[in-house]
């Protein structure tokens, strides 16, 4: 992944971050552009979009029968998960192709809402690592690449840490745990030192 891209979600996340309350789990959110090669998956732009989790009748329909019944009642929160505008969707598509790049996957944040949210729910410890509901997430949406960054705030300073995942294999091979997702390597190309 280009440093370039992860700053410019870093950027994003972190304002959002900051907007976050007890009551709204603000999400981050944005799709990974870039080129598959062989082996390697190189990340060389991010491109954001809007939520459509309360306004697109699919991603209404999904919430209600799907992911509430499945995943429990505090995704009945507005402000939990993430649906992408189809219209953002396609531009990006567009944007990507025109490039000459693919669409490769997302990259979302998990902020440190054991810090943040109600009591209620601060006995749940989010990281880098998929959540139940992300590897429900990456099993339908297909994409070869799955980013989760985890961001959190100590004495007033931010701090990350990123996972890279493919989706869950679609019949789980032997010792392989239900619907776990395969980890993938990630590294970072810090082209600011690579200029001499």
């Amino acid at each position: 992944m280009d440093d370039e891209a992860l700053a410019d979600f870093l950027a994003v996340a972190a304002a959002e971050y900051q907007l976050i309350t007890p009551e709204a789990p603000l999400p981050c959110f944005a799709l990974l552009l870039g080129s598959a090669e062989a082996m390697t998956y190189h990340v060389r732009r991010v491109a954001f979009g809007r939520n459509a989790r309360t306004s697109d009748p699919a991603a209404l329909r999904e919430f209600r029968e799907t992911i509430v019944p499945k995943f429990g009642p505090a995704y009945e929160n507005e402000h939990r998960g993430w649906w992408m505008d189809s219209h953002d969707l396609l531009r990006a598509s567009r944007e990507a192709e025109a490039l000459g790049m693919d669409l490769l996957g997302s990259i979302h944040m998990h902020p440190d809402w054991h810090r943040l949210g109600p009591p209620s729910e601060r006995g749940q410890t989010l990281s880098e690592r998929p959540t139940p509901m992300d590897r429900h997430l990456f099993g339908r949406t297909g994409w070869p690449l799955n980013i989760i960054c985890y961001l959190e705030r100590r004495d007033g300073e931010f701090y990350h840490a990123l996972g890279a995942w493919a989706p869950p294999p679609q019949h789980p091979a032997e010792g392989c745990q239900g619907g776990e997702c395969p980890e993938v390597d990630l590294r970072i190309r810090t082209s600011s030192l690579m200029k001499a």
